[in-house]
């Protein structure tokens, strides 16, 4: 802080030369300076003659003194140049001074020795190293100041006060000022005070003057305080400086130096009395205290000499301040006093206060004089001038308190408080009775305060937090909120003045996000048992680890009691109850914390508490006593502290409880104000007096009023026997006379005013206060802070947005819902957010009905919906990791984008899926610039998807068969606008980039999808119905595809969702094409990345088969062809039974298909080829579905061949897989492979027993040839042996049967042919019978089953084929029964054994080769014969044990 040099401000006024202020260092340049100043005082002196003319000759002197001291001093300065330093100043100065000083000298005469004295201060002579400096600069201040000159005419004589205003300044600006003492500082500044308010009735350039050099003093002055040692004493003991000035003075018009001035010798007499008066003041050490000016003492003269430093400061603040108490001079009428009702003089204190804040800053605080001076006299001064009418005293007034904050907020926290409850919170708002230019300087005092980046978050720390202090940030924000919103009237300033403070303060949250240091989701705070919290005091409040969590459990406090005192003011029993249940009251009631809840919480019913405290029960009394303890009545008056005590309830109508409650106030007084009263008793008799008196004085109803000698008389002897002082009984006296104790206090609705007494108690509560809590720029509580204030930030910001129409106040709005999307996000407010969306939303214009021929064209001339359009896909964008409902909103806007044919071509497509795109040139990119007039007139037409994939349309539909007109100019200006939003919001990303998005965005923008495509309905839907549906289905699989990582998430509601559509449809149609072919890409894309749910993707395949035959039908071919895809490039991947079941259920329900049987059998023989992808698990599957193509009479018979051999071929896995079990499994397992391989082997043969019966005859006998094989290559099979027996049962025997009843009875037109598959199913069952011999021969059923081969070839030896018997068989079976009981004999298996009872298997085997060949037996064993013994019963009981 420098020292600001005066430009020489009335140059214009004396001729004088531009270069007076350079430095002379030549020392005779300088002496014929001093020269040519002497010599033009005295020319102008000569021309006076007086000063022309001689003294008579008789006179010791012949030349006037002053003359001749100048004439004196021209001898002298030539000789003084080698050593000028050395030179004393006040040798020089002197003879000018002497000139200023005379009361015998003009005007003119005067004018130029105060020039030449400006001149010689402002050369380079002066400096701190010059001989006797302090005595010069003090002999030229007084003589200054003590100017005297006769005045010829007005204007000679503001020449003069102007060049004296220019003097001292000089002085002080000059860089020898510092040697200036304490009391000339005072002395210059008084001096300066009063030129100004002389100028008052002088002309303009003369007050400017004035003020201006008043002006540069105060901030010359005061920009030392940095710079003082802070150890320097600055509690002083005596009174103003400034007061002892004006006593040396006197009143009589300036010290009657300015003698001319008889005129208005009046009106200065009353200024300096006035002055005089107010500046009286009594420092004590302990801080500065106004008195009345008896008791004030005098400065210590030693230091009021000193150099000038805090105590003139302090002298000269504290005057500035008593400028501002002009309503309190005492004896001012409204006419004698020429200030208190003028703005001018408050406007230009307050314009000198704010100079000497600015100059002194922070150091101020380091200075408890000065503080003091702040903290109590300036702020009670700026708090009653702050409802001041005039906006430019209310202007530089909050101006005075913005400085304050910036330079010394720690130190003034309930002032600031009581600012802006008491003025700002009053002045903003039309309901308290301010005129709208009050609201508008108020509102914009409170914006300037927003656009502090800290300001907002210190209030809510320091304040909201506090639990005895008001919601000053929530009542701030509430204010921005109401103040914007314009109700049933256009846009105004005043709306405009909010809007801007709201977004200062959301753009400064958002700010401070990138500075880190915050917790996106703070722990709620929980309280589990009460403990006393009062006077809780933070362990460190400069460090945020400590005092932060610290306010938060405060806040979280005053919020529950707020809801308690709510409770309270309902019943106070339950509203104790309900704090004691949330542990802000101890489970057993104390007096201490019941007291505490009355006294410092907000909001409750002051009847109901006044009740309470005086009530007779001993609880109650006891609540009140330690209620009355609360207060600090030290240093107050009595009736002060009885105005404080019953402002907090009101006080009862009955005379036993107002006893009682005077009675606690009384001692509570006593006991801090002891040196009043002789005991407590005479200050309950004094309070029950003054309460006597203030009903007397106040009530309308007592006509007869009491007075003071009624009031002194009614309080005698009460002060242990004596009378109290006589003049502090008048005092209480004319105090409530004048000033109404209010027994009834409001019950806090609006903002108090703020009066004497409560000032006294602000003053009292600050110096136990909590400390400041300075918050630096990171986000410590700016989660707490936006969920308070979001809804009805964007609720006013939505409605400004609506009601405006200029594009800056529209940006204005955008950055304030980018900066609250910001906040919202990095917050985790998901609510917030999703409001803003919806709100949002609302202006884009897409939601609405669409009653506009050109919904497009009116968007591209909407810039305001444009502009919101922009920024709801934005947010989305940008912050959709925590919208939750809002994507519905969201989608909203690009199905009615969609259905004006506005999206980009590839919003939907899968970004991760390069394989997928379409190979047109044009797909996918993005909108171009430049449209046609045809796309300008088509722009209105919705879009329609076609196609099996259902890929988007262009932009625009064009329609070749309508003729079109020629667009305008506008119409295509806007069309371009149009297209170039569409293009900014960046649609595409959202989808593209999902997988990057939270799992909760997630799953809420899946399930918006769902719900704006709708529930599909059975039956016809309209045609843009069915248009959304698809359109957001592709959006689903797309985002669906994007986050195959995530797929768990999302797979549920998009598998139910499909669901719906499969069971909802009957007829093809789009949206089920999209839906079936959707399910199966998701399948084939997933299935490589996802084995854990790949199961449940396969299952999901099964609703393919439950489609609606009509709908199958018309996607069979595409369907196979997507299954075989997905087959061929997945089969690695499909490990269980359930999903290979679901992919051979697909595949087989294709064999019957014309178009769709090709590709399905591809896929089967690609999995069934070698037995690649053959497992015991899905064995059975795949040979169920290759017999289906092998059945499948679509196609050439050469596919059911080559199905056949699938069949057959899959025995080398069972081989393969027994010959694996056999190495790797322990013998105790071995019996459970054996047993599943059987299953599947006889499956197998099974399933060729069927194929044995198409009607095909290629077919049927080379599926006879590959059952052959499949029965007799069993070698390296492990097969359980009664497994033949199931084998010969369900396959071979059965086989035989059917192919017999289909010889005897089909067509020949459907079995041709059938003799010689006849001949091969004969032949295939004695190869199998003969081969396996050893092995039957063993079972115990051996001869039921050889019994059953006979009867076969009985059947078969006498069957007729187109109605006679078959030659090829009947030569066949002899021979293969012949063959057989050779083959039997040579193993020993048939032979005559004698038993008892008879051999069964030899009679019954001849008995039925008898029946087919009766002369077998003798070529067979020519040796033996039969017994001829055997009877018929013996036949006919064997006959029947077998059967």
């Amino acid at each position: 802080m420098g020292q600001p040099r005066l430009q020489n401000p009335i140059k214009t006024i004396e001729e004088e030369p531009e270069d007076m202020g350079t430095s002379y260092s030549n020392k005779a340049a300088l002496a014929c300076m001093i020269n040519s100043e002497i010599g033009a005082v005295l020319a102008v002196m000569r021309r006076n003659v007086r000063w022309g003319s001689r003294y008579v000759a008789g006179d010791d002197q012949l030349e006037h003194s002053l003359i001749q001291s100048l004439k004196t001093l021209r001898k002298q300065i030539f000789i003084w140049q080698p050593q000028w330093q050395n030179i004393n100043p006040v040798l020089y100065l002197q003879p000018f001074l002497d000139v200023i000083r005379s009361d015998e000298t003009g005007a003119p005469i005067t004018g130029v020795a105060l020039s030449s004295v400006y001149h010689i201060l402002t050369l380079d002579v002066l400096d701190l190293n010059t001989v006797n400096i302090e005595d010069a600069m003090h002999l030229v201040v007084d003589s200054v100041t003590s100017c005297r000159f006769e005045v010829t005419d007005p204007a000679s004589e503001e020449v003069v006060l102007m060049k004296v205003l220019r003097v001292l300044l000089a002085s002080m600006n000059s860089k020898v000022s510092v040697v200036i003492s304490n009391q000339h500082v005072c002395t210059i500044v008084n001096t300066c005070f009063r030129i100004v308010h002389q100028a008052n009735v002088k002309s303009e350039l003369l007050q400017r003057m004035a003020r201006f050099t008043m002006h540069e003093l105060v901030r010359c002055i005061f920009s030392h305080l940095s710079d003082i040692n802070k150890t320097q004493k600055s509690i002083i003991k005596g009174s103003s400086a400034l007061q002892s000035e004006i006593a040396v003075l006197g009143t009589d018009g300036i010290n009657n130096k300015i003698e001319n001035l008889s005129s208005n010798s009046e009106s200065i007499r009353l200024v300096s009395g006035a002055l005089a008066s107010t500046i009286t003041t009594d420092m004590m050490e302990e801080g500065v205290v106004q008195t009345d000016g008896k008791d004030a003492v005098s400065y210590d003269l030693h230091l009021m000499t000193e150099p000038y430093g805090i105590p003139c400061m302090v002298e000269i603040f504290n005057f500035l301040c008593s400028l501002l108490n002009v309503v309190e001079y005492p004896g001012l009428g409204p006419r004698g006093n020429t200030i208190a009702f003028d703005e001018d003089v408050p406007l230009f204190a307050l314009g000198l206060i704010n100079s000497a804040i600015e100059l002194g800053g922070a150091a101020i605080c380091n200075h408890p004089r000065l503080l003091g001076l702040v903290q109590d006299e300036l702020f009670r001064n700026l708090m009653q001038f702050g409802l001041s009418m005039s906006p430019l005293i209310l202007s530089m007034v909050c101006s005075i308190v913005l400085n304050l904050y910036h330079q010394m907020r720690s130190e003034l926290k309930l002032q600031l408080e009581a600012f802006f409850s008491c003025v700002i919170l009053r002045l903003a708002q039309s309901r308290f009775g301010a005129s709208y230019q009050q609201q508008e300087v108020a509102m914009e005092a409170l914006v300037d305060f927003c656009r502090q980046k800290t300001f907002m978050v210190e209030v809510y720390a320091n304040l909201d937090c506090d639990i005895t202090c008001s919601n000053i940030f929530e009542e701030l924000a509430n204010l921005l909120s109401k103040s914007a919103f314009p109700v049933n009237s256009p846009l105004c300033t005043m709306h405009i003045l909010a809007l801007d403070g709201l977004i200062a303060v959301i753009q400064g949250m958002a700010e401070r996000i990138s500075n880190g240091a915050f917790d996106p989701d703070p722990r709620p705070v929980k309280l589990a048992e009460y403990t006393p919290f009062w006077k809780v005091q933070c362990e460190n409040y400069n460090d945020p680890n400590y005092w932060v969590s610290f306010i938060r459990r405060r806040k979280y406090i005053k919020r529950r009691l707020m809801i308690g005192a709510d409770h309270f003011n309902r019943d106070p029993k339950k509203g104790l109850e309900f704090l004691q249940g949330t542990h802000l009251l101890p489970e057993k009631l104390d007096p201490q914390s019941v007291a505490c809840f009355f006294r410092f919480t907000a909001g409750l019913d002051k009847n109901l508490v006044g009740d309470f405290l005086g009530n007779h029960d001993d609880f109650c009394v006891q609540v009140l006593n330690e209620f009355a303890g609360t207060f600090d009545f030290q240093d107050m008056n009595l009736d002060t502290a009885l105005r404080l005590f019953l402002e907090t309830f009101r006080l009862p109508g009955e005379s036993q409880k107002i006893q009682r409650v005077l009675e606690a106030f009384s001692e509570r007084y006593y006991e801090q104000t002891p040196h009043i009263f002789a005991n407590k008793d005479a200050s309950l008799l004094l309070s029950y007096s003054i309460i006597m008196l203030n009903t007397d004085q106040h009530n309308v109803q007592v006509k007869k009023k009491m007075t003071e000698e009624d009031f002194i008389r009614n309080n005698r002897h009460i002060n242990g026997g004596n009378d109290l002082p006589r003049e502090f009984l008048s005092e209480l006296y004319h105090s409530i006379c004048k000033n109404e104790i209010r027994t009834t206090p409001e019950q806090g609705s609006g903002f108090a005013e703020m009066n004497p007494s409560r000032w006294i108690d602000l003053m009292h509560k600050s110096r136990k206060s909590t400390p400041y809590i300075v918050c630096d720029n990171r986000a410590y509580l700016d989660h707490d802070m936006f969920a308070i204030m979001s809804s009805p930030t964007i609720a006013a910001i939505s409605v400004v947005f609506d009601h405006a129409e200029n594009e800056d106040v529209y940006q204005t709005c955008i950055d304030g819902f980018l900066a609250i999307a910001k906040i919202s996000a990095c917050h985790h407010l998901e609510d917030v957010l999703d409001d803003l969306v919806v709100s949002l939303c609302k202006f884009t214009t897409l939601l609405n009905p669409s009653s506009i021929e050109e919904p497009v064209l009116a968007f591209g001339d909407d810039t305001k919906a444009r502009m919101a359009t922009v920024t709801v896909f934005t947010i989305a964008n940008r912050y959709g990791d925590f919208i939750r409902t809002g994507w519905r909103n969201v989608l909203d806007c690009i199905l009615r984008l969609h259905k004006l044919g506005l999206l980009p071509a590839r919003v939907a497509s899968d970004a991760a899926d390069d394989s997928d795109m379409s190979p047109d040139p044009g797909h996918g990119k993005p909108l171009t610039n430049s449209l046609s007039s045809s796309h300008v007139q088509s722009i209105s037409t919705p879009r329609k998807s076609s196609g099996l994939m259902g890929r988007f349309s262009q932009l625009l539909s064009l329609d070749a068969d309508e003729p079109r007109s020629q667009p305008t100019e506008q119409q295509l200006a806007a069309h371009q606008r149009t297209l170039q939003t569409i293009q900014k919001c960046r649609i595409d990303s959202i989808f593209t980039e999902s997988k990057f998005l939270l799992s909760d965005s997630l799953l809420q923008l899946a399930r918006a999808l769902i719900w704006a495509a709708g529930r599909p309905q059975k039956g016809n839907s309209s045609p843009e119905d069915e248009d959304t549906a698809v359109f957001c289905l592709e959006l689903l699989i797309a985002i669906t595809l994007n986050n195959r990582d995530r797929i768990e998430l999302l797979w549920q509601g998009v598998y139910e969702h499909i669901v719906n559509i499969v069971q909802s449809t009957v007829m093809p149609c789009a949206l089920i094409e999209k839906a079936v072919f959707g399910l199966l890409r998701i399948c084939q894309r997933l299935l490589p990345y996802k084995e854990n749910i790949a199961d449940e993707l396969l299952r999901s395949l099964q609703l393919v088969l439950k489609l609606d035959a009509r709908v199958a039908d018309a996607y069979c071919e595409q369907i196979t062809q997507e299954v075989s895809r997905l087959v061929k490039a997945n089969s690695t991947h499909i490990r269980s039974q359930m999903g290979w079941r679901t992919i051979t259920s697909l595949l087989s329900i294709t064999a019957r298909h014309p178009e769709a049987s090709e590709a399905g059998f591809d896929a089967l023989v690609f999995l069934m080829s070698e037995g690649a992808h053959l497992s015991p698990s899905n064995y059975v599957l795949f040979i169920d579905a290759a017999r289906q193509f092998a059945e499948s009479r679509v196609g050439q018979a050469e596919r059911s061949v080559r199905s056949v051999d699938l069949m057959s071929g899959s025995l080398n896995c069972l081989a393969q897989w027994s010959q694996d079990a056999k190495n790797s499994i322990l013998e105790t397992e071995a019996v459970k492979v054996s047993q599943d391989i059987g299953e599947m082997w006889l499956r197998l043969v099974q399933g060729l027993r069927k194929v044995c019966l198409d009607q095909r005859e290629e077919v049927r006998n080379h599926a006879l040839q590959s059952l052959r094989t499949c029965l007799s290559g069993v070698d390296e099979i492990l097969l359980p042996n009664g497994l033949w027996l199931q084998c010969f049962d369900m396959v071979i025997f059965t086989m035989l049967d059917d192919l017999i009843e289909i010889a005897q009875g089909q067509s020949q037109k459907d079995y041709r042919n059938m003799e010689g598959t006849l001949v091969l199913a004969l032949k295939l069952l004695v190869k199998v019978f003969l081969q396996l011999l050893p092995e039957l021969s063993q079972l115990t059923t051996f001869c039921k089953l050889w019994l059953g081969i006979l009867s076969r070839m009985e059947k078969y030896m006498k069957a007729k084929v187109r109605g006679k018997k078959c030659d090829n068989l009947q030569e066949l079976v002899p021979e293969l029964l012949k063959n057989t009981l050779l083959v039997m004999k040579a193993k020993g298996v048939l032979a005559q054994r004698s038993a008892l009872g008879g051999d069964s298997l030899w009679e019954l085997t001849w008995l039925h080769v008898n029946n087919i060949i009766p002369s077998l037996q003798p070529e067979v064993f020519p040796d033996q014969e039969l017994e001829s013994n055997r009877g018929e019963t013996g036949r006919s009981s064997v006959i029947g044990d077998i059967e």
